[in-house]
C-alpha cells in the first residue's frame, strides 16, 4: 500500500501509484484499456497544455475563474507543453473515441500540479471549466496538427526545395538519357530532373497549407454536443484570439461548432494532402534509387553517399538505404490516412468517436514526413555525386536521338535507322550516316544531346 494511495471519483474510490500526477478517472482508463502499449502523441499532449492554458486566462478574463486559480491552472499548463511530465499521460490511445480519458487525465494532471495549501484546483471545475471533451479533442488535434505541419513539415519542405534548386544549378547542364516505362527516352538534364522535384515540392507545399488553413477553424466553446452549453457565449472568439497569440499562428473560432464536434473532415482532408506528398515522396525516392542502381550492373548514373555497410555478408556492398527509409514513411503515410478516412466517417449524430487514432496517425504521418524529408534531403540529394562517364556514354549511344530527325526523314526511316543501331551496337549518327542524306556536320547539329533537352523542331 506504501506504493498507491486512494483516489476517488464520482463511481468511487481506486488505488493509484503513489507518485502519479493524475487521479481516479485516469487510472479507470489505464486498467479500462492495456490494449497497445501505444500513449497519445507528445505533440497531442502539448496541445491539451495549450487549450488548458488558454480556457483559464479567457475564463478569468471574462469573470469566471478566481485569478489565483487561473494563474496556477495557467502555470501547470505550461509546464505540461515542454514534455518533462508525458509520464503522467499513460492512457492507451486505443480508449473511449470521444478521448475522454485524455482530457480528464489532462484535467486531474493539471488539478494536482495547481493545488496548493492555499489554492483548490478542482479537476472539472476549473480546469475544464466552459469545456468538454467533446470539444477539447477535436481542438487539441486541430491546434497539434496544425502547429507540427507549420513548425515541421513546412520548414522540411522549404529545405529539400531549396536543396533541389541548389542541386540543379551544381549539376548544371549535364545530360542524361531520359526514360518512360523504365526504357531509354530522349534526353533531359539533371536541372530539369531536379527543378521538377522541387515544382512537386512546391505544389504539395500549397495544398497541404491550404488544407491547414481549413484546419485552423476550432470548436472549443461548443462544449458537449455544439450547442456551447455551460460555456460563455463569448469563450469561443476569445479563446481563438488567445491561442493565436499564444501559438504565433492563426486560429479562429467556428462559427458552427457541430460540424468540428460531429465532423473531423478537415483532418481527412489535410491527410488527404499527406497521402500526395507521399505519393511524390515516394517517385523521388524510387527515382534516387534507379539513378543509384548497380553500380556495374546498374543505371548507376550517380553515387549516394555511402552512410553505413550495406551487407553483414558481402564485403563493400553499400545500399541506398537513406531513400529506402522513405519509401517506408511514405508507405506508413498511406496506410494512416486510410485508418483516418474510416474513422472520419465515424461521426455518429452530433460527436466523431474515433477521436484518438485520428491524434496518433495525422500527428505521426506528419512527423515522420518533415523528419525523413530533413533527411533525404541532407543526406541523399544534396551530396550525391553525377558518374558523368557512364552518362556520356549512354546518352551519346542512345538511338533514340533519331527522334530529333522525325521532321526531316519520317517516323518509319527513323524507325529503322534506331532498330539498327540497336540491334548493331553502333551509335545513331554512324547508322544515320549510311540510310539518309544528311551530313555528319548535320546530324551532330540535330543529334546534339543537350539541344534535344531544350525541345523545340530543329534547335
Amino acid at each position: 500500500m506504501n506504493n498507491f494511495r486512494i483516489e476517488k471519483d464520482s463511481m468511487g474510490e481506486l488505488k493509484v501509484p503513489a507518485d502519479a500526477l493524475y487521479g481516479a478517472q485516469t487510472q479507470r482508463a489505464v486498467n479500462n484499456f492495456p490494449i497497445s502499449g501505444l500513449s497519445m502523441p507528445r505533440e497531442f499532449i502539448r496541445a491539451l497544455g495549450l487549450i488548458k492554458q488558454t480556457a483559464a486566462h479567457v475564463n478569468t478574463s471574462l469573470g469566471h475563474l478566481d485569478n489565483d486559480v487561473a494563474n496556477n491552472i495557467i502555470d501547470a499548463a505550461k509546464k505540461i507543453q515542454t514534455g518533462d511530465y508525458d509520464q503522467h499521460f499513460p492512457i492507451d490511445v486505443f480508449q473511449t473515441g470521444s478521448g475522454t480519458s485524455s482530457n480528464m487525465n489532462c484535467n486531474e494532471v493539471i488539478s494536482h500540479m495547481a493545488t496548493t495549501s492555499d489554492v483548490n484546483v478542482h479537476p472539472n471545475d476549473h480546469v475544464n471549466m466552459g469545456q468538454s471533451s467533446n470539444d477539447v479533442i477535436p481542438t487539441a488535434i486541430a491546434v497539434s496538427a496544425v502547429l507540427n505541419v507549420r513548425e515541421k513539415l513546412l520548414p522540411a519542405l522549404d529545405l529539400i526545395e531549396t536543396v533541389c534548386r541548389e542541386k540543379a544549378k551544381e549539376l548544371g547542364n549535364i545530360v542524361k538519357t531520359g526514360r518512360t516505362h523504365l526504357m531509354d527516352a530522349m534526353p533531359v538534364t539533371f536541372a530539369q530532373e531536379l527543378n521538377t522535384w522541387a515544382d512537386l515540392i512546391v505544389r504539395n507545399k500549397q495544398r497541404i497549407s491550404d488544407a491547414c488553413g481549413r484546419l485552423s477553424y476550432l470548436p472549443q466553446g461548443g462544449t458537449a454536443v455544439g450547442t456551447g452549453v455551460n460555456a460563455d457565449p463569448r469563450f469561443g472568439d476569445m479563446f481563438a484570439k488567445q491561442m493565436s497569440e499564444i501559438c504565433n499562428t492563426t486560429f479562429y473560432s467556428m462559427d458552427n461548432k457541430f460540424e468540428g464536434i460531429g465532423s473531423q473532415d478537415c483532418v481527412v482532408e489535410l491527410s488527404g494532402q499527406l497521402k500526395t506528398l507521399a505519393s511524390t515522396m515516394m517517385k523521388i525516392a524510387n527515382d534516387l534509387r534507379w539513378m543509384n542502381s548497380g553500380p556495374l550492373a546498374g543505371i548507376g548514373e550517380i553515387a549516394l553517399p555511402s552512410l553505413q555497410p550495406g551487407s553483414s555478408i558481402m564485403p563493400g556492398k553499400v545500399n541506398p538505404v537513406v531513400p529506402e527509409a522513405m519509401a517506408m514513411v511514405c508507405a506508413q503515410i498511406i496506410g494512416n490516412d486510410a485508418t483516418i478516412a474510416v474513422a472520419g466517417s465515424s461521426g455518429n449524430f452530433q460527436l466523431n468517436v474515433m477521436l484518438p487514432v485520428i491524434a496518433l496517425n495525422i500527428l505521426q504521418s506528419t512527423e515522420i514526413m518533415a523528419s525523413c524529408i530533413t533527411v533525404l534531403a541532407q543526406s541523399a540529394i544534396r551530396d550525391y555525386i553525377v558518374n558523368e562517364s557512364t552518362v556520356s556514354q549512354s546518352v551519346n549511344r542512345n538511338p533514340i536521338l533519331v527522334t530529333a530527325l522525325n521532321s526531316i526523314i519520317g517516323y518509319d526511316l527513323g524507325a529503322k535507322i534506331a532498330k539498327l543501331a540497336y540491334s548493331e551496337g553502333r551509335a545513331v549518327i554512324d547508322v544515320a550516316l549510311e540510310h539518309t542524306d544528311l551530313s555528319r556536320e548535320e546530324l551532330e547539329k540535330h543529334l546534339d544531346p543537350y539541344k534535344l533537352t531544350l525541345g523545340g523542331i530543329g534547335k
